[in-house]
């Protein structure tokens, strides 16, 4: 075991060395444990990973009735102007919820993704990066800023490795009735059709998602999922040099440790130099505190505990938070079939209190609005 984690190591030392990337991660999905890393924590600009946290919201919508997939939604001038990546929809015309979401989970479009970030949150996109940047707060995403809703350069739209990989996992547990989307290779829309970006979805067996991303600042970008023998990894690969390196490192990182699981080999941490970018504002600096303007009313906050297709985990669940946390939970149904643990009816500091209180006693949860 000591012989394959130094072997891994070297295996990436040489990519490192060769300014390849920027930073890596490969993690289990199930457990979240993280099986190697190197620059996890080191500031870069996310890019079109940015959209995974617009969906989030997007997905938080839906299943919240603020948003039904059939409904349309109104392209303003502003979104209409976005470059590069687009549609190229015309101002004053509209496009289907499930249209926008698939245009921008596999065509990365950032005219849609601003329609969606204007529509939920009062027309402005500003508003909703503040919103963005708060729910990164709640699940986790410690050094992570957003400033609008695509990724397009901004020198304070900061993220990491580790805070994509947390994110990207919130998705999947949070929503996986949603995370088919992630995994469309080819969309029609309007008779054009589009390829997803991520080529691991056509070359790396069991690969079903999940995002790519690019500016010139950043670099080339992924984040790939891979399912194989009930296992699920997730790779986050940020600031590769070119399209080829981007797929390639994924998918050595999801190789590596598919076998790191199977040898149940400990965790890889490598640290390389590399240059530094702007770091995220930290928690209580005024960045962070203006995103309170637009927090909900009192009331209007809560906290779910996960999403169970049968009624007898749903309730064992429910027990588990009564015994463990004290609250009096509850179970609402999804459009999906799903039942939700929920705890309703609280105020932002409480909700976020009680989240807190789950995570140190090692339960799953997320803030929901």
């Amino acid at each position: 075991m000591k012989l394959f984690t130094l072997l891994f190591g070297a295996f990436f030392a040489a990519s490192a060395v060769a300014a390849e990337y920027r930073a890596a991660l490969v993690a289990d999905m199930d457990s979240g444990r993280v099986l190697y890393q190197e620059n996890a924590n080191v500031a870069n600009y996310p890019a079109s990973l940015t959209k995974i946290m617009t969906l989030y919201l997007t997905f938080d919508a839906l299943e919240n009735g603020r948003l039904h997939l059939d409904d349309y939604l109104i392209v303003s001038q502003n979104a209409a102007v976005a470059e590069p990546v687009k549609l190229g929809l015309a101002a004053g015309s509209k496009i289907r919820v499930e249209d926008a979401i698939t245009a921008v989970a596999v065509y990365s479009a950032n005219d849609v993704a601003r329609v969606l970030a204007e529509n939920l949150k009062g027309g402005k996109e500003e508003t909703f990066a503040s919103l963005m940047t708060r729910v990164a707060r709640e699940i986790g995403l410690s050094q992570t800023n957003f400033e609008n809703s695509s990724g397009l350069p901004d020198d304070d739209h900061l993220s990491t490795a580790r805070d994509i990989a947390l994110l990207s996992m919130a998705v999947y547990k949070h929503f996986p009735q949603y995370w088919k989307y992630f995994g469309i290779k080819n969309w029609t829309y309007n008779g054009q059709t589009y390829t997803n970006g991520n080529r691991l979805l056509s070359t790396y067996p069991g690969c079903d998602g999940m995002k790519t991303g690019y500016t010139n600042k950043s670099k080339y970008s992924l984040v790939a999922t891979a399912a194989r023998d009930g296992r699920r990894l997730i790779s986050v690969v940020l600031g590769a040099e070119n399209k080829d390196v981007r797929a390639d490192v994924s998918a050595r990182l999801l190789n590596r440790g598919f076998e790191m699981l199977n040898a149940a080999s400990p965790m890889v941490v490598k640290e390389t130099v590399v240059e530094s970018v702007r770091r995220p504002a930290p928690v209580s600096s005024p960045i962070v505190q203006k995103y309170a303007v637009d927090a909900p009313v009192v009331g209007g906050a809560g906290v779910q505990f996960g999403a169970f297709s049968s009624d007898a985990s749903a309730q064992a669940m429910i027990a588990r938070i009564k015994n463990t946390l004290g609250a009096n939970a509850h179970t609402e149904m999804t459009s999906g079939g799903l039942y939700r643990v929920r705890v309703s009816g609280l105020s932002d500091d409480a909700a976020t209190e009680l989240k807190n209180r789950a995570t140190a006693a090692g339960i799953d949860s997320f803030v929901f609005h």
